[in-house]
């Protein structure tokens, strides 16, 4: 029984082969202490048995959710998904999990009320735990309370964590959604939001489990420098900030050099660094 009181939170869980895993994502969002929830999930061309594995638990998200759709397809990429979903969602607050990642029960209990209590707050993030393949707690990301602005996210020295978020759905449809060209795709949302005024809160206070894999450490290294260039460009018009965000990451990337296989950086990264570096100078 959905409590009628509550404003309708919408949660996406894109799967992509997370056969192994996306039952125990579905469970946690079931498992939610809070209970107005619309759910969707789609699958973006998984090529393992992710799609049976959804399929076994349709019957009790039916009728677990105050709405709930389940939809597969070819793969078209993780923003496109988003975009996908956002369409479908009709709720007051917007949240996406990935399916390899898992959702603590008082979750959505503890963030709606923060949000409900002041319009100028954006999101509310929070703290995570680390976990491996086999469900092992591996570590945590715990951070002290503190609210973040544009410029606060755009130096990048500091980061929401994604898998924690939450967020206003129509602050999200109101810029027009996932930019599919970017490869960090949520950084880029909070900062299309927050450019427009307002805050993210970040509580001391865990949200999530995360699920780590260490094989693609290296890759995801190297697709994090091209996705902040992306984004630095997008937002050149704030140049202060600007400048300073294209030195920490061209600093990165050197460093970064010495320690994973340097080829895909050095294409993308060789006549920009030139150029940008000399302009400074």
């Amino acid at each position: 029984m959905q409590s009628k009181s509550q404003p309708l939170v919408s949660i996406v869980i894109p799967c992509y082969n997370h056969s192994q895993y996306v039952q125990d994502c579905i469970q946690s969002v079931i498992n939610q202490t809070y209970k107005n929830i619309e759910l969707i999930i789609i699958d973006d061309g998984s090529k393992d048995n992710s799609i049976e594995k959804i399929e076994e638990m349709l019957s009790v998200c039916e009728e677990r959710f105050t709405r709930f759709e389940f939809r597969y397809r070819a793969n078209r990429g993780l923003s496109a998904t988003l975009n996908e979903a956002l369409e479908w969602c009709h709720g007051e607050y917007f949240s996406a999990i990935a399916s390899d990642d898992m959702l603590l029960p008082e979750k959505l209990m503890v963030q709606v009320p923060i949000l409900e209590a002041d319009d100028a707050c954006k999101g509310v993030f929070g703290n995570m735990i680390l976990i491996n393949d086999q469900n092992e707690k591996c570590g945590e990301i715990i951070k002290k309370e503190k609210k973040y602005f544009f410029k606060d996210l755009f130096k990048y020295t500091e980061y929401l964590p994604a898998p924690t978020q939450i967020l206003r759905l129509k602050d999200i449809k109101d810029v027009n959604g996932f930019n599919e060209k970017f490869i960090i795709e949520d950084w880029y949302i909070y900062l299309k939001i927050l450019e427009k005024g307002g805050y993210c809160i970040h509580l001391n206070y865990t949200f999530t489990k995360y699920r780590l894999h260490e094989d693609n450490l290296s890759k995801k290294k190297n697709i994090m420098i091209i996705g902040k260039l992306q984004i630095a460009d997008y937002f050149k018009s704030h140049e202060r900030e600007y400048n300073q965000l294209l030195v920490e990451i061209y600093l990165f990337a050197i460093i970064n050099m010495f320690f994973f296989n340097p080829i895909m950086v050095l294409k993308t990264l060789s006549r920009k660094l030139i150029r940008k570096l000399n302009g400074m100078l």
